[in-house]
């Protein structure tokens, strides 16, 4: 038996996770909403949506009650279950609890994971850059959400980046709807991501918070902007 001293050693082989059906089927439908492929306000039909995805109807129906709880699936009585709807007054509430969650996260980066969470996001703003380069819209809101989803799970809390997930499901639901109207300045996008990697770096935890705040009111700025149009 390993000794605790011997135990999560770096290189050391650990037991593979596996997914059930359901959290396979729950991700993919996840994708679908957040993607627009399920649109806001669609009815999810059961029939079809097991014979598109090839799954019995049991699973389907556990991972639709994960959506349910998640907020991106709504049930309405004797009708059936509906892909959630989003108002203005949703996008800021969905903001709000962005940034309490994101402001968690990086206390905890620049307390406890600084060198590992610059390496990380560095790679993922590069990765912004290079969107931008191509003049790629998905890609870069793909590659920004991936900068974010990487900067909370710098932070190692398991539950924060459960909070997190939903929230930035639904941020991308509010883009891929608007993707007609929604136009963010590429470079300044570029600008404020970069500029919280170098707080991270620098250590200057008031920085940080103050750069990732007026991040997250830009972008709810430019949202409620386009959602005027």
């Amino acid at each position: 038996m390993l000794g605790l001293d011997e135990q999560n050693q770096p290189g050391e082989l650990e037991p593979v996770q596996r997914k059930s059906t359901a959290a396979i089927v729950a991700d993919q439908l996840r994708s679908a909403i957040m993607y627009g492929s399920l649109a806001p306000g669609s009815q999810m039909g059961e029939a079809e949506l097991a014979a598109r995805l090839g799954v019995s109807r049991g699973p389907l129906r556990e991972a639709m009650q994960r959506l349910v709880a998640e907020g991106l699936l709504r049930s309405e009585p004797h009708r059936g279950l509906f892909v959630t709807t989003l108002d203005a007054d949703d996008v800021r509430d969905i903001y709000l609890a962005r940034l309490a969650v994101e402001r968690a996260a990086c206390e905890q980066i620049v307390r406890h994971h600084r060198l590992e969470a610059v390496a990380e996001l560095t790679a993922a703003q590069g990765r912004m850059v290079a969107a931008v380069s191509k003049g790629d819209s998905i890609e870069l809101a793909d590659a920004d959400q991936e900068f974010h989803e990487t900067l909370v799970r710098a932070s190692g809390s398991p539950r924060l980046q459960r909070m997190a997930q939903t929230l930035l499901v639904e941020k991308r639901m509010c883009l891929t709807a608007l993707q007609d109207k929604y136009h963010a300045d590429a470079q300044a996008l570029l600008d404020e991501h970069r500029g919280i990697v170098d707080a991270i770096e620098a250590g200057d935890e008031a920085l940080l918070l103050t750069r990732l705040e007026a991040h997250m009111n830009d972008a709810l700025e430019r949202l409620n902007g386009s959602m005027a149009l």
